[in-house]
C-alpha cells in the first residue's frame, strides 16, 4: 500500500508541475484531473494548494541535490563533471521549473541543500583550477555566480527548445571560453 501511496502522491506532483507551470492560477481541480484522480485525493494528500506547492518545492529541491550527487563531481575528471552536473542540474530546473522557481530559502532543507550544492561547485571549481581547467587566477565565487546565471539562462531557453546535451554543452563552453575571440 505505501509504494502506492507513494506512486499517487509523486504522480500528483508530476501533474502539478505540469498544470502549473502553464497556469500558474490552476486549482486543484486541474491538477486531480491532470493527475488522474479525484480531487478528494489530492487534497487528503496535500491539505491546500500551499501545502501542495510547498512539496512540489522540496521534491525538486531533493531532485536537484540527486542531480549534482549524481555526477560524483569529487572525484570525476573535473571537465566531465562539469558537463554532467550541468545537464543534470538543466533536466531538473527544466523538468521542474515551477516548483524550482517558488523555493523557499527560508525553508532550513532548501537552504541546507543549496549550501551544499554551492560547495561542492566551488569544491569543483577548485579541483578544475588545480586540473588547468579552470584560469588559476580566477575567483571561484565568481566564476560560481557567472556558471549559475549562465544555467539559468538556459533553463530559460530549454524550457522552449529542451535539449539539455546542447545546452549544457553552451554553458560550459560559454563558461570556460567567453564569447570573445581571444
Amino acid at each position: 500500500m505505501r509504494a502506492d501511496s507513494e506512486r499517487t502522491a509523486l504522480a500528483i506532483l508530476e501533474a502539478a508541475e505540469r498544470v502549473l507551470v502553464r497556469n500558474p492560477a490552476a486549482t486543484m481541480a486541474q491538477v486531480a484531473e491532470a493527475a488522474g484522480v479525484a480531487r478528494t485525493t489530492v487534497h487528503r494528500r496535500f491539505a491546500s494548494r500551499e501545502a501542495l506547492v510547498e512539496a512540489m518545492s522540496a521534491w525538486a529541491a531533493r531532485r536537484f541535490a540527486a542531480a549534482v550527487e549524481e555526477a560524483r563531481s569529487d572525484t570525476t575528471p573535473p571537465l566531465v563533471a562539469l558537463y554532467q552536473v550541468t545537464a543534470n542540474v538543466l533536466r531538473v530546473k527544466i523538468g521542474w521549473g515551477f516548483a524550482m522557481s517558488r523555493m523557499n530559502s527560508a525553508d532550513p532543507e532548501v537552504e541546507r541543500i543549496h549550501a551544499d550544492v554551492r560547495e561542492k561547485c566551488l569544491r569543483l571549481f577548485r579541483r578544475a583550477q588545480e586540473d588547468g581547467v579552470l584560469r588559476a587566477d580566477a575567483d571561484p565565487e565568481w566564476a560560481r555566480r557567472v556558471y549559475y546565471a549562465l544555467i539559468h539562462e538556459a533553463a530559460e531557453q530549454g524550457r522552449d527548445d529542451g535539449d539539455t546535451d546542447v545546452l549544457a554543452t553552451r554553458v560550459v563552453d560559454t563558461l570556460l571560453r567567453g564569447v570573445g575571440t581571444g
